[in-house]
């Protein structure tokens, strides 16, 4: 990276922009974003509002690596992703499903507040029936469930013949004892971790405890796409590149990420961009045929005045930006 930019330096080169969602994803309906025009090419900074400024400088070293350092070396031109559908009804499956060209596999949403299993069974079914037998479907549950309840989730969704199921609940210790437990009731489904992994002090208790089969990695939480890399390496387990509900800046770290893994067995899910009304970018980052190019993006003028976000959430994003760089290191 070249000299760490001082917060002066950079005042003159973000832009916070405000994006709403097609659907309430993740409690989110309106996504914000700092994003930074350095002389390398341009980050993105957008930890979600609730996040402390420990955990959100993570996403801004990655801001920084974006727009003033450089990424690794590509082993691969292309990197297949996934489908997201978000905790809708299932009727509302087949036009979700429709914004994303060409993808073979889905992930779905599970366990969300105040929705029931039925819910997600009636979900996960729709998405099965639009996409056919043999498109791979993997569930999602944000650490929603307990042990006992992952357990019967797990049994009675096994029906669809799950890719896996990414962090049925909340802690390393409940996914290795929920993944002991699959074994011994016979139930075929792998574990992935995700909170586990960019929320944790040490992501690689995942790998020593037995936790997980797969690990889901996304660049922002991780502080880079060159650490996130080395927590892949660490760990020794098959990696799935996820998104942060970026925008096409964000998804471009994640794809670079995606095509420098030595190893890449699953779709990753950086086929988001389909979620928001609009983007930062013309062409944006959404999948053709299932697939997404490693490449640098470059923000439209014209989007990021219109996506301008209001005076007081510039003020906001500034004064947040202010507080995490001296934590950048």
């Amino acid at each position: 990276m070249s000299d760490r930019p001082t917060f002066n330096e950079l005042q003159g080169r973000v832009h916070v922009v405000s994006i709403p969602m097609r659907v309430r994803f993740r409690g989110v309906e309106t996504r914000e974003a700092l994003l930074i025009d350095g002389p390398c090419g341009w980050g993105e900074f957008a930890p979600f509002v609730e996040y402390g400024d420990a955990e959100a400088a993570r996403w801004l070293a990655a801001a920084l690596e974006a727009s003033y350092g450089s990424w690794p070396v590509a082993v691969r031109d292309a990197v297949p992703v996934n489908a997201t559908v978000p905790a809708v009804a299932p009727g509302q499956v087949p036009a979700v499903l429709a914004r994303f060209d060409g993808c073979t596999t889905a992930k779905v949403k599970v366990a969300e507040p105040g929705q029931t299993l039925a819910d997600d069974l009636d979900r996960v079914a729709a998405v099965r029936s639009v996409m056919g037998e043999r498109a791979r479907i993997r569930v999602d549950a944000n650490g929603g469930w307990s042990v006992d309840d992952a357990l019967d989730a797990l049994a009675r969704l096994a029906h669809f013949d799950l890719e896996y199921a990414e962090q049925p609940c909340a802690t390393v210790e409940e996914l290795a004892e929920l993944r002991r437990a699959l074994s011994r009731n016979g139930t075929d489904v792998p574990i992935a971790a995700d909170e586990s992994i960019r929320k944790a002090d040490d992501p690689l208790r995942v790998a020593r405890l037995g936790a997980a089969d797969i690990i889901v990695v996304k660049v922002a939480p991780l502080g880079g796409v060159r650490r996130a890399l080395d927590i892949v390496e660490a760990c020794g387990l098959p990696a799935v590149v996820s998104s942060a509900l970026d925008t096409s800046v964000g998804i471009s770290a994640g794809v670079a990420l995606a095509a420098a893994l030595p190893e890449l067995e699953h779709a990753c899910g950086l086929g988001t961009v389909g979620l928001f009304t609009s983007d930062v970018a013309r062409p944006n980052l959404l999948p053709v045929d299932g697939i997404l190019l490693p490449a640098r993006v470059r923000p439209d003028p014209a989007a990021l005045a219109k996506l301008s976000a209001p005076p007081d959430r510039q003020a906001w994003w500034r004064q947040r930006l202010s507080r995490c760089l001296p934590l950048t290191g």
